[in-house]
């Protein structure tokens, strides 16, 4: 399905600021904008981060959030919202209302819990509001493989088998959706998603590009799955469409020097 040609792709991301630029509410608008959306934004969290970890976490009132998300979605034609660090479980409940209140077309939920550096970004009380709240809500979700492990309970998957043992349970989420990303399991020559429906079950596999500049992968991706929904892709297409943008956005991410850890893929690569 085409995007009507008086239709501007309005894309909605929902998440916290990386004060690094790399990951985020920074990394969100600049895949947006580079996939051919228009972003606008709402700040859950503000995080004082660089490449090296966060060295902080100072959350937005829920009222806060609240009106925001109300200043938004009463002027904006939002065609997909993409939902990121939520940090807490007032501010999940916050999110889930306004969403059930407006009720955009699309909801990409990235789980996010944990950033590239293994500091935590989401409570652990919270994960339970999540679930109930959130992921009925959810187009798709994209956890990676500790996310998804988080999601279920369970141990984090080392192998491939590992993942596709993990079907049926994140099938029982409450969830329409599910793409459980590969990416962690290192010790593969190819990184496989898994694009889980209630009925079947698609791979999307790339090669693994050697790279320690990965910080904001997840959040690229799931912005990117957004802005190709709002554009008139159907799923499986947008899921396609942002996995080959992500993909390039690795492999050019050595282009860049970006601080001394973990630096981020390289939105922009198009354009040099």
């Amino acid at each position: 399905m085409a995007n009507p040609s008086n239709t501007t792709p309005i894309v909605l991301t929902i998440a916290g600021s990386d004060s690094g630029g790399g990951a985020g509410i920074q990394a969100d608008i600049k895949s947006i904008s580079a996939t051919g959306g228009y972003a606008c934004s709402v700040i859950t969290a503000l995080t004082a981060q660089n490449t090296q970890g966060v060295s902080g976490i100072l959350g937005i009132a829920p009222s806060f959030v609240e009106a925001q998300l109300d200043a938004v979605f009463s002027d904006l034609n939002v065609m997909a919202v993409k939902i990121g660090m939520l940090a807490d479980a007032d501010i999940i409940r916050a999110v889930a209302n306004k969403i059930k209140q407006y009720q955009p077309p699309y909801v990409v939920l990235d789980p996010v819990m944990v950033a590239t550096s293994g500091d935590l970004l989401l409570e652990s009380s919270a994960i339970d509001a999540l679930k109930t709240e959130l992921l009925p809500l959810a187009t798709i979700i994209t956890p990676n493989l500790p996310e998804g492990a988080a999601l279920l309970n369970c141990e984090i998957p080392q192998t491939e088998a590992d993942m596709i043992e993990m079907i049926e349970a994140l099938r029982n989420l409450n969830t329409a959706t599910i793409l459980l990303k590969g990416g962690h399991l290192e010790s593969e020559a190819t990184s496989t998603d898994l694009f889980i429906t209630r009925t079947e079950v698609s791979r999307f596999e790339t090669t693994r590009i050697h790279t320690k500049n990965t910080h904001g992968t997840g959040c690229t991706l799931s912005s990117a799955i957004a802005s190709f929904l709002a554009q008139g892709q159907d799923l499986p297409d947008a899921v396609q469409s942002a996995k080959h943008y992500i993909t390039q956005a690795i492999s050019h991410a050595d282009e860049l020097s970006i601080g001394h850890g973990h630096g981020p893929v390289h939105h922009f690569f198009a354009l040099n």
